[in-house]
């Protein structure tokens, strides 16, 4: 039978944009539906915009894969686009003589992982490239950089619709129908509510992940990881960037840990944290300033007070809750699910967005294997 698109994507985030792109340059009709009124407003619009190196996931694993692999394509691809995007490496730092085993761990994880350029610096080497830091012993991981997130995402919809696909926003999925002999009938809500057929479907709705996969039909719901979500907050500094480079304390259990990034304007960001949270609740507590400020000086020693201000949240599409070890990204296909033609994603936190090109390559390979 003919349907309206090869393949339709649920989400216009960094994830399921590169997931559309890499389905257009297979030479698929692609649809990619966004319930909010642009593309790239929910997990996408809410983090440090950090190109991550790999250091930190297990090898073997996907985050450690794709992080690898989709930060090298990454740095092509912002480059041939003119992108603003600046290498600007890391610091992870050791502040006193009991994390120095601990970045040990990083770097010989990052090493096995085939991060490139990595050093091990004495404290005297860091303070020489940051002379505010505060450090016993760092890794420098060259690689690291920083981005502009929304710049890449509409050349990522321009791709799409300069291969004939359509971006659609205001487009809320409401759910879809496996029909007899492949393919699926697609529900889509808002003022121009309508139904279409795909061939094809990706479901990439950050946040949203379980409850897209529960509407459609058939979508065993065992096979649906729960989800939580991980809320972190950041805050700004009030004066002159400390540091060029970005600067990682440890990792915190469940994630990074809040870290300090130089942005492209030039400002000191620090954040985020982690508390799970319930709702989506963007607010930030000017309160916790003063908890940021005594983390900060660990590694920064002269932040000055009443220096920080708030600045924004994000909330993360997490599969584990408090205390418990956190997974992999996960892609269903068929061997999960049982339905021909549909990939699910979920649990696409950090180092999603670093991680995109990659994730969409292999979700396109995987729905286009043989087809």
């Amino acid at each position: 039978m003919s349907f309206d698109f090869d393949a339709t994507v649920v989400g216009a985030g960094a994830v399921g944009l590169a997931c559309g792109r890499a389905l257009s340059k297979r030479g698929l009709t692609v649809l990619v539906l966004e319930k909010e009124a642009h593309i790239g407003q929910g997990v996408s619009s809410r983090n440090s915009e950090v190109i991550h190196g790999g250091l930190y996931y297990p090898t073997g694993s996907l985050k450690a894969r794709f992080c690898v692999e989709g930060r090298r394509a990454l740095y092509d691809f912002l480059a041939s686009r003119k992108i603003e995007h600046w290498k600007c490496g890391k610091l992870v730092v050791a502040t006193q003589e009991l994390e120095v085993e601990r970045i040990e761990a990083i770097f010989e994880q990052a090493t096995a992982n085939g991060v490139e350029g990595l050093a091990h610096l004495t404290g005297a080497q860091a303070r020489a490239l940051e002379p505010e830091l505060n450090a016993h012993a760092a890794i420098l991981s060259p690689e690291s950089g920083l981005f502009d997130s929304h710049g890449y995402m509409l050349a990522l919809q321009g791709e799409i619709e300069d291969s004939g696909g359509s971006v659609v926003v205001s487009a809320p999925f409401e759910g879809a129908e496996p029909l007899v002999g492949g393919g699926f009938t697609i529900r889509v809500g808002g003022e121009g509510a309508m139904q279409v057929t795909s061939r094809l479907l990706v479901t990439a709705p950050g946040l949203s992940a379980q409850a897209v996969a529960a509407s459609i039909e058939g979508y065993p719901p065992e096979d649906i990881p729960a989800g939580h979500f991980g809320k972190g907050v950041y805050f700004r500094l009030t004066g002159k960037a400390p540091f060029d480079r970005l600067i990682y304390p440890p990792p915190i259990p469940g994630a990074l840990g809040t870290h300090y990034r130089k942005d492209l304007g030039g400002q000191a960001v620090f954040g985020p944290d982690l508390a799970f949270v319930e709702t989506e609740d963007y607010s930030v507590d000017p309160a916790k300033a003063e908890e940021f400020a005594t983390y900060i000086r660990r590694f920064w020693p002269g932040l000055p007070d009443g220096a920080l201000t708030p600045d924004y949240a994000g909330i993360r599409p997490k599969l584990h809750g408090p205390g418990e070890p956190q997974p992999d990204f996960q892609l269903h296909g068929r061997e999960h699910h049982g339905i021909d033609g549909l990939m699910a994603l979920f649990g696409i936190e950090s180092p999603g967005l670093t991680s995109s090109l990659a994730i969409g390559e292999a979700v396109a390979s995987a729905l286009t294997e043989g087809a």
